[in-house]
């Protein structure tokens, strides 16, 4: 390795760290910023026979990554009590809120249209509380699995790079 396949390493390296900061924010595709950066080096050294495939399960760990903090969120609401109606509902108004009040607005909406619809169905702020409570919960999980995922999609890249 010469040195400016060093300096261009660490500028990668660099790019990742940031995605995987950003992963501790719902809404900063972390993930999607490490694939970015793993699709940039992929560009700059050439896609050769261990490249690709490095590069394809970078890309399947940030689909999966990039679905499963939904799957989470949703599963530990419905198990909290909540319907999947009013998951959905959380889920349409996690995404405006991104919108409206970047970084804070989704999680905000999410949990504001899952209490509403949970009282308006059930009647009940108590079991409105625990299915938002359960939604909370489940986005805590899901923060930490696409942590991990961001290393596991980190550590792919750094036995990539010394291919």
């Amino acid at each position: 390795m010469n040195f400016p396949d060093s300096i261009a390493n660490i500028i990668i390296l660099g790019i990742m760290v940031v995605g995987l900061l950003g992963l501790l924010i719902p809404v900063i595709p972390g993930l999607v910023i490490i694939w970015l950066a793993g699709l940039a080096y992929g560009l700059g050294v050439g896609f050769q026979t261990p490249g690709w495939i490095f590069f394809t399960i970078l890309t399947i760990i940030m689909v999966v990554g990039s679905l499963v903090d939904n799957v989470v969120m949703g599963q530990q609401a419905h198990q909290s009590g909540a319907s999947w109606i009013s998951v959905l509902l959380a889920m349409l108004f996690g995404v405006v809120g991104t919108f409206i009040l970047p970084v804070i607005g989704g999680f905000i909406g999410a949990l504001l249209a899952l209490f509403l619809a949970e009282w308006v169905r059930r009647r009940n702020w108590r079991d409105a509380m625990t299915a938002t409570t359960g939604w909370a919960v489940g986005c805590g999980w899901a923060i930490v699995i696409r942590f991990v995922l961001g290393l596991l999609m980190i550590g792919i890249w750094m036995i990539w790079a010394l291919f």
